[in-house]
């Protein structure tokens, strides 16, 4: 069954194949046989007078024995319109061409009858034919089209309408009494579309109009659209150029306001804008309190707030009329505490920056005496064993702590009490910040912990009175002590406990190199 179906089709290929052959054989033999020379198409314009020409290619065994002109308007029958027989006078029937058309030259020639027609018409328009009586061959014939041409009048206007929400015919665009008819489109950004429709005109002429319509919107007013039309006697396009007009309410909005009116500002300006079609009529201003602060001047569509204060702390409302309604907005303003000014701010930024870097100067310092104090407690600890015994060596060469004999030689040294119940076993050296101390019933000197003043202080000392040691050593000689004891004090009696303070204060002997030693105490 598919088999039979692919061979009929073969066959009805093969079959247009082979007639699509010979219709192009016949076309190609008319053509060249066509003897009668005409125009294809002659344009005109109303009122012009027009050549139909026509020629007879080549007479070669031909006898040429009349020649008639036909015309065939766009919805009749041919009419004969002009007749031409050799030794006749030319004839020229009833047709509506009669009295318009005539043979040139004249009289005609048999191989170039050439009509001329005058004053042509709009309803002139048609086809001339140019048809030659021949023997043997019988009629030959060329066919001449005459286009009547006749140029619109093209006008394009807006519609106003108001916003709503069902389409509307906002724009129309007309081109009038043209021919043939022309063609009309539209430019435009607003979202419609257009409807275009073709009548008759005026002596055979046409008429097309075209309107465009959307759902018209504040937003369309005011767009760009443009009618385009296009027509045979125009050179190019013409562009009629127009603008929507949609009519809505005004659309309101009140500028001006900063969120940053505080008291004692001056002239501050709230403008109430306003987009309508048509233009507002009235700008009216209040407030929902119903009261107008008398610190505020309106002019027209601006409020003036000659100076904030807290009558201003309120809600303002600006309301737009015009022909087709009303529209409002509203702000509300809120007064701010006053500002600082830019040099009280600089003072205090200034002032806040000052105290930020003393307090860490003040940290800085505290943190490098605390760092000293703790670096001289270790050094103290740590030399503790061998200063004891320094002084112990001392004094079994018979020197004292500070360097001087028992018998009364120089007492040039500091008195150093051993305190052997010290957890720390340290040397405590008498100067302004030993206290006495009582222990096992009898008073002992005891070294205080030392303030940062107390280290700085001591540690130039030591370093003095070892200088001065080494140099003392060097010019004199001192009596050994032979007693490798520590230095004891003696116990104060039981009564004299009130005058502690100033027995040791009296106790004390000042020695030449600055040092003071006990005159009680009793080295052992």
């Amino acid at each position: 069954m598919a088999r039979h179906d692919a061979r009929n089709w073969f066959d009805f290929t093969k079959m247009i194949g082979l007639l699509c052959l010979v219709a192009s054989i016949l076309l190609i033999h008319g053509t060249s046989g066509q003897k009668v020379k005409v125009e294809p198409e002659v344009l005109s314009y109303p009122g012009q007078t027009v050549n139909l020409r026509c020629a007879f290619t080549d007479a070669t065994g031909v006898q040429l024995t009349m020649i008639t002109w036909l015309y065939e308007p766009k919805d009749s029958k041919r009419m004969n319109i002009a007749v031409f027989l050799p030794n006749f006078e030319p004839n020229y029937p009833e047709s509506p061409v009669k009295g318009r058309i005539t043979f040139v030259p004249s009289p005609p020639k048999l191989l170039n009858p050439s009509i001329q027609i005058s004053d042509v018409k709009m309803t002139d328009e048609g086809k001339y034919i140019c048809e030659y009586s021949t023997f043997p061959d019988g009629h030959e014939e060329g066919i001449t089209q005459l286009v009547m041409l006749a140029k619109p009048q093209n006008s394009a206007s807006i519609v106003t309408v108001e916003a709503g929400t069902q389409p509307a015919v906002v724009a129309r665009c007309q081109s009038l009494n043209g021919r043939p008819a022309a063609k009309i489109s539209w430019v435009t950004t607003a979202k419609g579309n257009a409807t275009t429709s073709t009548e008759a005109g005026s002596d055979n002429t046409m008429t097309v109009n075209s309107e465009y319509r959307l759902v018209p919107t504040p937003a369309d007013n005011g767009k760009d659209i443009s009618c385009v039309v296009e027509h045979r006697t125009q050179v190019k396009p013409e562009s009629i150029p127009l603008k929507l007009a949609i009519q809505y309410p005004p659309e309101v909005e009140i500028q001006g306001y900063d969120h940053n009116w505080h008291l004692g500002r001056t002239n501050v300006v709230l403008t109430c804008e306003a987009k309508a079609n048509p233009i507002p009529t009235t700008v009216n201003w209040k407030t929902m309190s119903g009261e107008m602060p008398d610190t505020v001047q309106i002019s027209g569509n601006e409020l003036k707030v000659l100076k904030v204060d807290e009558t201003v702390n309120a809600t303002f409302v600006c309301e737009v009329k015009n022909s087709i309604g009303t529209g409002k907005s509203q702000v509300t303003v809120i007064v701010r505490e006053p500002r600082l000014s830019s040099s009280s701010a600089g003072v205090v930024a200034g002032a806040v920056i000052g105290s930020l870097l003393a307090l860490l100067l003040v940290a800085a310092l505290i943190a490098v005496l605390v760092t000293r104090s703790r670096r001289q407690q270790q050094g103290y600890r740590a030399n503790g064993g061998s200063d004891t015994k320094t002084r112990k060596k001392a004094s079994k060469n018979g020197t004292g702590a500070g360097g001087s004999s028992v018998g009364g030689g120089n007492n040039n040294g500091p008195i150093y009490v051993y305190n052997e119940s010290s957890s720390h076993q340290g040397l405590g050296e008498k100067n302004n910040h030993h206290q006495p101390l009582t222990i096992g019933g009898r008073p002992e000197v005891v070294a205080t912990t030392p303030t940062a003043q107390d280290i700085l202080l001591s540690n130039e000392l030591d370093e003095a009175e070892s200088r001065k040691f080494d140099e003392m050593e060097e010019e004199e000689s001192y009596d050994h002590f032979s007693g490798g004891a520590p230095i004891l004090q003696l116990r104060l009696p039981h009564d004299q406990d009130d005058m502690t303070g100033e027995y040791l204060d009296d106790d004390m002997e000042s020695q030449r190199d600055g040092s003071v030693i006990s005159r009680t105490a009793v080295y052992v």
